[in-house]
């Protein structure tokens, strides 16, 4: 069997990468994805099976999804084939179908791995299909983004989506140790920037190897928290702005808005931004959520919302994101409501089932004799006119009864409100009954 560095021993001939070195001989030698490999974990049950599904891993880089894919194939011992959807077109899938229908009738069954599958369009998609139905091949694709939004319902339903997760700093701990222990020296680091290092790689295991094996060659004798930032850059953030990572991120900021916590708020605003994020993108966001969730419980966050909008347009970035940031904080400190968001959207509702009711004749003008002879503008009392300045008039059509849509909450602005609605709805009350008597 093999050993962790039985290809690593010969290192010193090809030049090749620390992590290529270092890439696991064993699946139980591989890093950070227990729930999936430990004893009655998905892929250990078929292994104990002999037997392997076609597979979909969901990770992030560098989490292990090739490395796992050619270990699973030596383990049920199947070809493993290994192609790119970003380098292989329909030629080349044709010719690997052909390949392991060849090596099918010789006994043989292959492992098609499928790097970056998601970059296959839906027809190209539906290719893999008739083969992974009829067993030429065991398909196991590789993808950063969420399959669910990404991949055929077709495929997807003939294959298991397991996900792998970020590497921590204790998996990056052990990686650390391997690499000393290969390279037969400690990594010249103290434990602040070793913790720091960890930090840096972002979940990346490859790109977490590939700054050890610099700081290897830094040629220093050991190196604190400053020093490292001097022998390796910043890793750019995991964050596309077309792909789920920027749902994920504007979502848990409205969230967090939503939880009134400013703390978190900030936070996920500030990866937005650290990511590349169009600031403009997010700030159009805070005006939505200025009347979705605060509303009339404080009608001056629509106000700061917009006024943050306008001032990053006039100053631009970076003078403007502190705008931009003043909003988030007045936002998430405001007292929230929707109350104006679900009264707008029964409001709709009700518009739709009633269709074009008319309104009723004594509250629409008479500009003609015609119009007045049929009862237009009859009886409409001018609130103005009356005591306590509300005639409590219908203003519904007259084929509805009254309905009501707007329920402010006990919060904010809108608890003035609802004093005022309470006290109206009593009037309105004793003048319709008063109608009635007479």
């Amino acid at each position: 069997m093999k050993t962790l560095f039985e290809d690593a021993k010969v290192s010193q001939d090809g030049g090749r990468p620390l992590a290529d070195r270092l890439r696991p001989a064993r699946l139980d030698d591989v890093v950070g994805q227990d729930h999936l490999l430990e004893k009655d974990a998905p892929l250990r049950r078929m292994l104990e099976a002999d037997w392997l599904a076609s597979i979909i891993f969901w990770g992030p880089p560098g989490s292990g999804k090739t490395t796992i894919a050619r270990l699973l194939a030596e383990e049920v011992h199947l070809h493993f084939e290994q192609i790119s959807a970003v380098f292989s077109g329909v030629a080349d899938l044709r010719k690997v179908f052909e390949a392991a229908k060849i090596r099918r009738q010789n006994g043989t069954r292959t492992l098609l791995f499928v790097d970056e599958i998601h970059r296959f369009n839906r027809s190209q998609q539906d290719g893999f299909l008739p083969y992974v139905e009829d067993g030429t091949i065991t398909l196991v694709g590789a993808t950063t983004e969420n399959p669910s939004f990404e991949l055929n319902g077709a495929l997807l339903s003939r294959c298991q989506v397991l996900v792998l997760e970020r590497h921590n700093e204790a998996s990056f701990r052990i990686l650390l140790k391997r690499a000393e222990e290969l390279e037969g020296r400690p990594v010249p680091l103290t434990e602040d920037a070793k913790s720091a290092l960890a930090h840096l790689a972002d979940g990346d295991g490859r790109f977490f190897l590939n700054m050890v094996e610099a700081v290897f060659h830094s040629g220093t004798t050991e190196l604190d928290v400053e020093g490292l930032s001097h022998v390796i850059s910043k890793r750019a953030p995991a964050y596309d702005k077309d792909r789920e990572g920027h749902y994920n991120l504007i979502s848990a900021l409205h969230k967090s808005l939503r939880g009134s916590d400013v703390d978190a708020a900030l936070y996920w605003f500030s990866r937005m931004m650290d990511g590349g994020e169009d600031p403009l993108y997010i700030a159009r966001r805070l005006v939505r959520f200025a009347v979705e969730d605060i509303g009339m419980a404080d009608p001056n966050a629509l106000v700061q919302a917009n006024a943050a909008k306008e001032a990053y347009q006039f100053l631009g970035s970076p003078e403007g994101d502190l705008a931009i940031a003043q909003s988030v904080i007045y936002l998430a400190t405001a007292p929230k409501s929707n109350a104006g968001y679900k009264a707008f959207g029964q409001s709709r509702a009700s518009a739709r089932k009633h269709g074009s009711h008319m309104p009723p004749k004594h509250i629409l003008n008479a500009p003609t004799g015609m119009m007045k002879d049929m009862g237009y503008g009859k009886d409409y009392a001018y609130d103005h006119s009356v005591e306590d300045g509300f005639s409590g008039q219908n203003y519904f059509p007259d084929e509805m009864k009254r309905e009501k849509y707007y329920s402010p909450v006990e919060r904010g602005f809108e608890r003035d409100i609802k004093k005022r609605l309470d006290y109206w709805a009593r009037l309105r009350a004793e003048r319709q009954a008063g109608k009635t008597e007479k």
